[in-house]
């Protein structure tokens, strides 16, 4: 396990790293709100999560702040498919824009499923790293909070 945060000698533990994803991701303004940015985002790719082979498709809804940097929330509009079954998550994250035209977020995500496969994402938070780059291909890597 290796320290993520510390904080008066006590440490947020990362657990075991359950997966990653790879993907193409779609980006589309929005009505901006306040005079500050709003972008959809819908991510598809594949990979895996929790030793299952997915497929992910997620819509995400990022809004800029006063001081440049982004929040976003996929709101139980997060799916993983397995063979076996699907699971939905919810999501929300902070970021920013990349030099090379992308995005970069980190964030956390929780589950849901009856997919045996995926029945180790029940009760769990999850934090995330969520790339893109300016042609929209995306990775995105998970890690069990404990």
């Amino acid at each position: 396990m290796s320290v993520i945060g510390v904080s008066e000698g006590m440490g947020v533990m990362l657990g075991e790293k359950i997966g990653s994803t790879k993907g193409q991701t779609t980006m589309k303004p929005l009505p901006a709100v306040n005079g500050l940015l709003v972008m959809e985002s819908v991510e598809i790719g594949s990979g895996t999560i929790a030793g299952a082979e997915v497929t992910v498709m997620a819509t995400f809804s990022s809004s800029m702040r006063a001081n440049g940097s982004w929040y976003g929330e996929c709101p139980n509009s997060g799916v993983l498919m397995a063979a076996d079954g699907v699971a939905t998550g919810t999501y929300s994250a902070t970021g920013a824009p990349t030099a090379d035209g992308g995005f970069t977020f980190r964030g956390i995500a929780y589950f849901e499923t009856v997919a045996p496969s995926l029945s180790a994402l029940n009760g769990g938070a999850f934090v995330f790293e969520y790339e893109t780059n300016a042609d929209g291909q995306s990775t995105w890597d998970l890690w069990e909070w404990k």
